[in-house]
C-alpha cells in the first residue's frame, strides 16, 4: 500500500494550477450515457474515481478515450448503445457517486439495477431522496439483495420535487434523468453549488432545456434526446482551498492558477480572518503567510454553497491546530467527519470533539507522527499538517488521496515541499 512522507519546514512559493473539479467531472461523465452521439469534456481531472467510473460507463456501453488535447487534459465518451442497464456491485461499490448511473440509465433505457453505493465513511447519506424523486417521475422501484430496480416502461414523465433537505447528491441525479421525461419537472429546495451549474449547463449544450440552476428552484423541460457537445469542467474549488490551507500552515508565497474565486467567497474571507493574506483576480489566487506571523483562531460551520464547504472543513481544522487561541469548528452536513481529528492529535493537535462540534486550541507546532487517512479530504489535512511539522509525517492510506487529489506531490513538490510517495515496503 502506498503512503505519503512529508517533511516539513519548507515554505511554498511559486504557481500551483488547479484542476477540474473531480465532484462535477464523475457527473458530468454519467451524463454521457444520455445520448448516443460523443461528449467531449475537457479540462479533466485524472483521478481514480474518473477511472473507477470509466469502467462502470464501460460495462454499460460507453467508450472512453482519454486525451491531451489543445485545451489541456480531456476525455471523449460515446454511449452508441447500452449494453448492460446492470450496475454490478464489484464496481460501484468503490464509488458512491457510481450509482448516480441509475437516472441516466432509467431515462435511456427505461429501466436500470444499479447496486447500493459504498463510499468514505463520513455519514449517513441516505438514498431517499433518489429514490423517492424518481418515484414522482413515473418509476418504480424495488430493492432487493442490495440492488435498486428501478422501472419506466412508458419512460419517465414530468414531476414536482421538493427535497426535505438540500442534496447535492440528489440534486444532480434528479437533474441527470429529468432532461429526457416527458413535460415539465420542478425541483424545490434545491443544492445551488457550482457543480450542479456546471452538470446543468453541459446538459443544457446536449440539447437540454434546464433553468435555474444555482438557485433553489429548478425547472426542467424534456426533450425526446440529447446530442453530443463539447464542455470544460469548472476548475475545482475544493482543490484550490487545500492549496491555500497549505500556504498558510507551511507559509510562503503561491499562486493559484485556473480558479473561480467567487465560488469560494465564505471560504477566503475565513483564511483572510485567521491573518492569512489573500489576493484575488478573474482566475486566480494569491495566498501568502509569513511563517513568523501567528494565525488568529477563527470559527467556522460548513453549510451548502454558499456557505463553508464541508469538504475544507478538515483541512481547515489542520490549519487551526497552529493557531492562536480556540476556534470552534461545526459540521452540520455530515455527523461522522471528524475521524482526522484524533490523527492530527497524533502530531500534537489539542482537539476536543462532541457531537457535531471539535474545539481546537492551538498549539505553538505539531510533531511529524505516522498517520492514517479515514477519506478523500481527511487525507490530505494529514499531509498538509505534515508540511508544517517538526520532522517526518508518513500518511498511510492514501488511495483516498487518489481518488480527489490530482499529481498532489508534484504540485506541492514544485512549490518546494518536501514530499515523495513510498511504495510497497520502501522506508
Amino acid at each position: 500500500m502506498d503512503r505519503i512522507a512529508v517533511i516539513g519546514g519548507a515554505e511554498l512559493r511559486g504557481e500551483i494550477p488547479i484542476s477540474g473539479a473531480k465532484n462535477s467531472a464523475i457527473k458530468l461523465m454519467a451524463a454521457s450515457l444520455l445520448t448516443d452521439e460523443p461528449l467531449r469534456l475537457t479540462n479533466m481531472p485524472r483521478l481514480a474515481d474518473t477511472r473507477f467510473l470509466g469502467k462502470l460507463l464501460n460495462r454499460l456501453g460507453t467508450t472512453v478515450e482519454e486525451h491531451d488535447g489543445p485545451d489541456g487534459p480531456e476525455t471523449v465518451l460515446q454511449t452508441k448503445e447500452i449494453v448492460s442497464a446492470i450496475a454490478p456491485h464489484e464496481l460501484v461499490r468503490e464509488m458512491r457517486a457510481s450509482f448516480n448511473v441509475l437516472g441516466p440509465l432509467l431515462a435511456r433505457s427505461r429501466q436500470a439495477k444499479v447496486s447500493l453505493p459504498g463510499g468514505d465513511p463520513i455519514g449517513a447519506r441516505p438514498l431517499d431522496f433518489h429514490l423517492n424523486a424518481f418515484a414522482e417521475l413515473g418509476a418504480t422501484i424495488d430493492i432487493n439483495g442490495g440492488y435498486v430496480f428501478a422501472q419506466a416502461p412508458r419512460g419517465l414523465k414530468g414531476g414536482h420535487i421538493v427535497f426535505p433537505s438540500i442534496s447535492v447528491g440528489a440534486t444532480e441525479h434528479i437533474l441527470l434523468a429529468a432532461v429526457l421525461a416527458r413535460g415539465e419537472t420542478l425541483i424545490e429546495n434545491a443544492a445551488c453549488e457550482p457543480e450542479i451549474v456546471d452538470l446543468a449547463d453541459c446538459l443544457n449544450a446536449m440539447g437540454a432545456r434546464v433553468e435555474g440552476a444555482g438557485t433553489s428552484t429548478i425547472k426542467i423541460n424534456g426533450v425526446p434526446r440529447l446530442h453530443g457537445a463539447a464542455h470544460a469542467v469548472v476548475p475545482d474549488r475544493i482543490e484550490a482551498g487545500t492549496y491555500a490551507v497549505a500556504v498558510a500552515m507551511a507559509g510562503g508565497d503561491v499562486t493559484l492558477t485556473g480558479v473561480r474565486p467567487e465560488h469560494m467567497t465564505a471560504f477566503l474571507e475565513r483564511l483572510q480572518a485567521a491573518g492569512v493574506q489573500v489576493d484575488v483576480s478573474q482566475n486566480t489566487i494569491r495566498v501568502r503567510r509569513r511563517p513568523d506571523v501567528r494565525l488568529k483562531a477563527v470559527d467556522v460551520e460548513t453549510q451548502p454553497f454558499p456557505g463553508f464547504a464541508t469538504d475544507l472543513q478538515a483541512q481547515f481544522m489542520a490549519l487551526m491546530t497552529l493557531a492562536d487561541g480556540e476556534s470552534v469548528i461545526r459540521e452540520t452536513i455530515f455527523e461522522n467527519r471528524f475521524m482526522h481529528a484524533g490523527e492530527l492529535a497524533r502530531m500534537g493537535a489539542d482537539i476536543s470533539v462532541q457531537g457535531g462540534e471539535a474545539r481546537v486550541r492551538g498549539v505553538d507546532g505539531l510533531t511529524g507522527a505516522p498517520v492514517a487517512a479515514s477519506d478523500v479530504r481527511a487525507s490530505v489535512c494529514l499531509v498538509i499538517a505534515g508540511l508544517a511539522a517538526r520532522g517526518q509525517t508518513v500518511v498511510e492510506g492514501v488511495h483516498h488521496l487518489d481518488r480527489g487529489f490530482e499529481r498532489l506531490e508534484q504540485k506541492l513538490s514544485a512549490c518546494g515541499a518536501d514530499i515523495r510517495r513510498l511504495t510497497g515496503d520502501e522506508p
